[in-house]
């Protein structure tokens, strides 16, 4: 019944692009001092959920492309442009840190998000708990 709901769908595939990035954000810590390792990000999730449902491709011919490969399930993973050090490795920890809380701010921001699109159901449909 919730899928059907704009608002829970964008709210899932934030928590989701949270959850992923975080791990992003782990590894790229977990290898600060692996030689020749480039640090990776996601896409930002604005980027990733406005190119997740776009309208259904009409197929007339069997070369066409049925459907994107893209998902908000699995956003893509960009690198971005920094200097590397001696060794090749390009993973400042204080960016990490900072990715950390962007994405801490934006698992938030998605429940609060949910939590209140409940609450707006549950007074639509009169609940009194």
């Amino acid at each position: 019944m919730f899928e059907r709901i704009e608002l829970m769908k964008m709210t899932r595939a934030m928590t989701d692009h949270a959850a992923r990035r975080n791990g992003v954000v782990a590894r790229n810590i977990a290898n600060a001092d692996t030689p020749g390792f480039k640090t990776r990000d996601l896409q930002s999730f604005v980027e990733s959920y406005r190119h997740t449902d776009p309208p259904p491709l009409r197929t007339s011919r069997s070369g066409h492309v049925a459907s994107p490969f893209w998902s908000a399930a699995n956003p893509r993973e960009v690198m971005p442009e920094v200097g590397n050090s001696p060794n090749g490795n390009s993973v400042s920890l204080e960016e990490e840190m900072l990715k950390l809380a962007e994405t801490k701010r934006e698992h938030d921001l998605s429940l609060g998000i949910y939590r209140s699109a409940l609450t707006l159901m549950r007074t639509s449909i009169d609940r009194r708990n």
